[in-house]
C-alpha cells in the first residue's frame, strides 16, 4: 500500500524534536518556553547535545560561532563572481558546497570531526547569507564581531550597523522558532543524503535545495510578494476573493501536521506588530491581519509560521529574496543535529515505489514499429 507524500509514514526514529497533539518540542522542551526564554545559541546547543548549556558552555559556543564565521578569501571571491541576478537560494547552495573544499576535515567521518564541521557550517552560513545581500548591493562583505551574539552579528553583517534590541530579539526568536520541525522535507533530504555516508556538507546542500521550493521554505517569500501586490488594506478583500474564486493557493496558511494551528505563528504575529510599528510599516501588519481574518472565515485555515514572518523580516530591512536563506540559517541547526543522529545509528533509506505503469509486454524490433 502506497501513501502519497509519505504522509503519516514513520521513516526513522529520532530524539531531536516532536509534534504530538499539536505541541512542538525540541528535545522534550515546549517551543513556547524556548521562544519566550531561550537564545538561539541555547537552542543550538540543546539540539546538538540533548541538554541546555551551562553559562560557561554557552559563552564558549558564542565565542566559537563568532570565530568560525569568517569565510575563506577564495569563497568571498567566488561570491563576487556569481551573476548578481542569481536567486539567493541558488547562491547559498553553491557557496555552502564550495565551503567543503576549504575544510581540511571535509571527509573525516569521525564523530568529533563531524561535530566540528557542524559548528563551522552553522557559523559560516550566517555570514554567507548576509554576504549574499551585500554582494547583490555592491557592498563589501563584513566579518562577524566576537563580542556580538549570533543574531546580533547577522543583522550587523547584513546592514553594516549595530542593530536595535527589538530587532535582535525578534530575529533571535524567529531563529528559535524555525530551528527544527521533526522530519520535514529538507530534514528528510539531509538524512537520506548522509544515509549513504555522504559527508555533512552534502547533507546540508541537499537540504538547502529542498528548502528552496515554495511548498517548504519559499512560502514566506511568496507571502511577501502577495503583500506587496495588495499594497493597501482596502485592496485585501477584492484581491483575496478573486484569488479564492480562481482557486489560487494563498501561501502561509494551513499545515499538514497541525489541525488546531501552528504553535509558532502567534510569536511571529506579535513580532510583526511590534516591528512594523517601530519601522513605520504598520500597513504591512494591517494587511496581514485582514488576510488572516478572511482566510479563517472563508477557508477555516489558520496562519502557519511563514505568514507573519514575511512582514517581520521585511521590517528588519531584509530583502524578500533573503527570507528563505534566513530560514536556512536557522534550520541548519536542526539539519546538522539530524545528520549527526543519522550517522550515529545509520541505515540506508531505500523505500519502494508502487508501480502503476504498463503491464509486462514484449520488445518490438524497430523495423516492426
Amino acid at each position: 500500500m502506497s501513501t502519497a507524500g509519505l504522509e503519516g509514514v514513520v521513516a526513522t526514529h529520532s530524539g531531536i524534536s516532536s509534534i504530538i497533539d499539536g505541541v512542538l518540542t525540541y528535545r522534550g522542551i515546549n517551543i513556547d518556553d524556548l521562544a519566550k526564554f531561550a537564545s538561539f545559541e541555547e537552542v543550538l546547543y540543546l539540539l546538538w547535545n540533548d541538554e541546555l548549556p551551562t553559562k560557561e558552555e554557552l559563552t564558549q559556543l558564542k565565542k566559537d560561532l563568532a570565530e568560525q564565521g569568517l569565510l575563506p578569501n577564495e569563497v568571498i571571491s567566488l561570491m563576487k563572481t556569481l551573476p548578481k541576478n542569481t536567486h539567493s537560494m541558488a547562491m547559498l547552495r553553491t557557496v555552502v558546497s564550495a565551503l567543503e573544499m576549504y575544510d581540511p576535515e571535509s571527509f573525516d567521518m569521525s564523530f568529533e570531526a563531524n561535530r566540528r564541521k557542524a559548528l563551522r557550517i552553522q557559523a559560516k552560513i550566517a555570514t554567507v547569507v548576509a554576504a549574499i545581500q551585500r554582494v547583490k548591493e555592491g557592498k563589501e562583505i563584513l566579518a562577524p564581531k566576537t563580542e556580538f551574539s549570533f543574531s546580533q552579528n547577522f543583522l550587523y553583517m547584513l546592514n553594516g550597523e549595530e542593530p536595535e534590541e527589538l530587532a535582535i530579539k525578534s530575529l533571535d526568536t524567529a531563529l528559535v522558532l524555525h530551528a527544527d520541525h521533526e522530519l520535514n522535507a529538507s530534514t528528510f533530504s539531509a538524512r537520506v543524503t548522509v544515509g549513504t555516508l555522504a559527508n555533512i556538507y552534502a547533507g546540508v546542500v541537499s537540504a538547502i535545495g529542498t528548502l528552496s521550493g515554495p511548498l517548504h521554505g519559499g512560502a514566506n517569500e511568496a507571502v511577501m510578494k502577495m503583500l506587496e501586490e495588495i499594497g493597501e488594506v482596502e485592496n485585501v478583500e477584492s484581491y483575496i476573493n478573486e484569488a479564492l474564486v480562481k482557486k489560487k493557493k494563498i501561501m502561509g496558511f494551513g499545515h499538514r501536521v497541525y489541525k488546531t494551528g501552528d504553535p509558532r505563528a502567534k510569536f511571529l504575529k506579535k513580532m510583526s506588530k511590534e516591528l512594523t510599528a517601530l519601522k513605520g510599516k504598520e500597513k504591512l501588519y494591517q494587511i496581514s491581519v485582514k488576510i488572516d481574518e478572511i482566510i479563517q472565515k472563508e477557508k477555516g485555515l489558520l496562519p502557519n509560521v511563514d505568514f507573519y514572518s514575511a512582514s517581520t523580516y521585511h521590517s528588519l530591512g531584509i530583502a524578500r529574496e533573503l527570507f528563505t536563506p534566513i530560514f536556512a540559517v536557522s534550520r541548519t541547526s536542526g539539519w546538522t543535529a539530524h545528520i549527526l543522529e543519522q550517522y550515529a545509528n545509520n541505515r540506508l533509506f531505500r523505500p519502494r515505489a508502487e508501480y502503476i505503469g504498463s503491464q509486462l509486454r514484449k520488445y518490438v524490433p524497430i523495423e516492426d514499429r
